[in-house]
This record gives C-alpha cells, sequence and structure tokens, in this order.
C-alpha cells in the first residue's frame, strides 16, 4: 500500500500545482495576475485584476483539482470505506493537492493561497460541512465585500461544524478541521494586518479595462 500512497500523494501534488489563475491569464488574456493587483495566483485576485468572467472557472479549476486529487483512493486497494484511515489517505491526497495550489511546481512555487482548493478538499471530505462553510462566506462577503474577512471567518467555523455535524466521532477529521482553520489564518497573514489597519479593499466586480 506505501507504494501506491507515494505515488498518488506525487500525482496528487503535480494536480494541484496547475496554477490555473496563471495560465487561464496567460493563454486567454495575455496578462499574468502575479504581476499586478495583489499579486496573488489565486481566483480572487483573478477576479480582482481580469474580472468575473476569468474568475470563475479559476474558482471552479482550483477546487476541482484538491476535489480530484482526493477521489484517487478509490485505486488504492484493501481500504475499508468510511475508517479512520480512509479519511486519512484522502486527507493525504488533498492536501497534497493543496501543497501544489499553494508551491506550483510549474510556477516558481508561487502559488494561491488555498482557500478554494482547500474547499475542494473539504468538499470531498464532508460535503455538508463544505455547505455550511460556503454559507458562512458568502454571508460575510455579502455584508462585507472583503474576501480576505470572508475565507477567515468561513475556517474558523468550520471546526466548529465539524463538531456539531460529528460530534467527533472521526478523530480524523476533527484533527484536521483545526489544522486546515489554522492554515487558512496563515496565509491571510499580510491581510488580517491590513485589516486592521483598514486597508484592506473591497471587492468590486469591475472588468479590467
Amino acid at each position: 500500500m506505501l507504494v501506491y500512497l507515494i505515488i498518488f500523494s506525487i500525482i496528487s501534488y503535480l494536480i494541484g500545482s496547475f496554477s490555473s489563475a496563471v495560465w487561464y491569464g496567460k493563454w486567454f488574456y495575455k496578462t499574468d495576475v502575479r504581476e499586478h493587483g495583489s499579486k496573488n495566483a489565486g481566483a480572487t485576485n483573478t477576479l480582482r485584476v481580469l474580472g468575473v468572467k476569468a474568475a470563475f472557472p479559476v474558482f471552479i479549476t482550483d477546487i476541482l483539482k484538491s476535489y480530484l486529487a482526493v477521489q484517487l483512493i478509490w485505486f488504492v486497494p484493501d481500504i475499508m470505506t468510511g475508517s479512520e484511515q480512509f479519511y486519512q489517505i484522502k486527507l493525504l491526497f488533498g492536501v497534497s493537492a493543496v501543497i501544489g495550489h499553494i508551491f506550483p511546481l510549474y510556477t516558481n512555487f508561487k502559488g494561491g493561497k488555498g482557500v478554494a482548493s482547500m474547499l475542494g478538499l473539504v468538499l470531498a471530505l464532508h460535503p455538508a460541512a463544505a455547505g455550511l462553510s460556503l454559507a458562512v462566506f458568502s454571508l460575510v462577503f455579502i455584508f462585507t465585500r472583503i474576501v480576505s474577512i470572508s475565507s477567515i471567518s468561513a475556517a474558523l467555523v468550520f471546526p466548529v461544524i465539524i463538531y456539531l455535524l460529528e460530534k467527533a466521532e472521526i478523530i480524523t477529521l476533527s484533527i484536521f478541521s483545526v489544522i486546515a482553520a489554522i492554515l487558512i489564518v496563515i496565509t491571510h497573514l499580510k491581510n488580517i494586518k491590513r485589516l486592521l489597519k483598514g486597508e484592506e479593499k473591497k471587492m468590486h466586480f469591475k472588468k479590467k479595462q
């Protein structure tokens, strides 16, 4: 089994390394989003720089990367569905894809913050928790128009949602939910500093001229 885990973890990382914000921007808009806006290779900066039409496929692709990586578990033999090991291996593949998104091999290890890819991972692990976290994100965004605070809010409420839905019956999910929340906060430290200074920009849906 170890050979399968190593091979599929590498494949998951390579899947995650496809930086859709960079490649879609270059292929269809002749623009490297890393040279504009926040200089981040993610859906949010794509939205800021190129508009909704460009950001939507980037967002969907980033979700699909980690979601599809998790599905590699079905090619690993002798795994009991629903067991702790089942969720641990799912996490291994999904996290490998998220790491690939944040540190992509194909674009000099300069990727996005991993929010959309993390959503894809959560969606593959626990659809109900993913849906509720997305609802929190949407609600906060409607009131604030600030993506960073919406992402952080959704991340912080995620462990609570997992606890309420699972009652800590699956330890792997509980531990992951806390680690995921911490990672999202860490990747948004610069945003948090800007939020505290009142300098974080609100999102305006205007296409680059």
